[in-house]
C-alpha cells in the first residue's frame, strides 16, 4: 500500500499515522464499520447519521471515538454527517413501517408477473433516495418489468438483490436444531467458510441431517467453535498413544475434548482393563503417529 493514498476526499492519506474513527453497524446482528467522525464524539449505543456507498443511513454506534492506523482501515473512509435527532430516529421508525407495506405491495406485483421468486426483506435507505427488495430463487429471474411497475409505484430508485440460502435464514431468523435463535440471525455478523473436516474433527457424526443447519447449509457453530476445539486437541494424547499414568502404562482408547477426560487401556498379556483419569494425570510416554 502506497503510504501517501488519498482518501475520498483527495487529502493525503499517510497509512503509518492512526487516524481517529468510530464503528457503526446498521442491523442488530450486522457488521460494523468504521466512519470518520468529523469531529463529534459518540459512545456505544448512540445513534448517527452516516453517508455510505448506498446512501444516507441511520446507523447504531457499537465503538465510540478510538484511533487505528490507516492501513488497517476499509479505504474509502466515510464520514459521519451528524448524531442522530430525535426526528432522524422518528424517521427511522417511520421507514420500518414504510418497508412492511412495500414487501407486501412487492409480493401481489411478483404474483401479478408470474415471476418464480421469493421474496425475503425490503429495506428503504434513510433518506428515501431508494427502495431495496431482497429475494431468492432457483435460477436467474428477469424482472425488468417488475422493476418498472414498483418504480412507478413508490416513485424512488428500485433495487432488487438476488440472495442465498444462509443469507435468507439470517434475515428471517428462527430455531435451530439446538434449540437457540440462529447463530446468523443473532450474533454472527459475517459468514465464513465451513467444511465437513470441522465436523470430523469435534468427533461430530458426519451425517448431513445431524451438521446442517435449518438453512440445509452445514452448521455456522462448527466454525467458530473449531478453533476451540483444536485448542483443546492440541493438549490432549491422541487415541492410540502410550501414557504413563498414576495405574501404570497404558494406551489411549478414547477422549473427550470438551470434559478432558480419556480412556486408557491397560493389558498384561492376559486381562484387558480400561480406566477414565484427567488428561493432566497422564503423561505421553509415544506419541501416537
Amino acid at each position: 500500500m502506497n503510504n501517501n493514498e488519498k482518501n475520498e476526499s483527495g487529502m493525503n492519506l499517510n497509512t503509518d499515522k492512526k487516524v481517529e474513527i468510530i464503528g457503526v453497524k446498521f442491523k442488530e446482528n450486522g457488521k460494523t464499520y468504521y466512519f470518520a467522525p468529523e469531529g463529534y464524539t459518540v459512545a456505544a449505543g448512540d445513534r448517527v447519521i452516516v453517508e455510505t456507498a448506498r446512501g444516507i443511513e441511520y446507523g447504531f454506534v457499537t465503538e465510540g471515538n478510538k484511533f487505528l492506523f490507516a492501513n488497517d482501515i476499509v479505504q474509502p473512509l466515510r464520514r459521519v454527517i451528524r448524531k442522530a435527532s430525535d426526528s432522524d430516529t422518528e424517521q427511522f421508525k417511520k421507514n420500518r413501517e414504510l418497508e412492511k407495506q412495500a414487501l407486501e405491495i412487492c409480493r401481489k406485483k411478483i404474483e401479478e408477473h408470474g415471476l418464480d421468486m421469493k421474496l425475503i426483506e425490503a429495506e428503504y435507505t434513510f433518506d428515501n433516495s431508494k427502495l431495496m427488495f431482497y429475494f431468492t430463487a432457483d435460477s436467474r429471474v428477469d424482472f425488468r418489468e417488475l422493476v418498472k411497475d414498483l418504480a412507478s409505484l413508490f416513485r424512488t430508485r428500485i433495487e432488487l438483490r438476488q440472495i442465498g440460502i444462509r443469507d435468507e435464514a439470517k434475515m428471517l431468523g428462527g430455531i435451530g436444531i439446538c434449540g437457540r435463535p440462529f447463530c446468523c440471525s443473532s450474533f454472527l455478523s459475517d459468514f465464513v467458510q465451513v467444511s465437513i473436516k470441522m465436523a470430523k474433527e469435534q468427533n461430530l457424526s458426519l451425517n448431513s441431517a445431524k451438521i446442517s443447519g435449518t438453512c440445509g447449509r452445514l452448521m455456522c457453530c462448527l466454525r467458530y467453535e473449531h478453533e476451540a476445539y483444536e485448542k483443546e486437541r492440541a493438549i490432549t494424547p491422541k487415541i492410540g498413544a502410550k501414557v504413563s499414568t498414576s495405574e501404570g502404562a497404558g494406551v489411549v482408547t478414547d477422549s473427550n475434548l470438551l470434559t478432558g477426560l480419556v480412556k486408557v487401556k491397560f493389558s498384561d498379556g492376559k486381562n484387558e482393563t480400561v480406566k477414565v483419569f484427567d488428561r493432566n494425570d497422564v503423561k505421553v510416554l509415544q506419541k501416537k503417529e
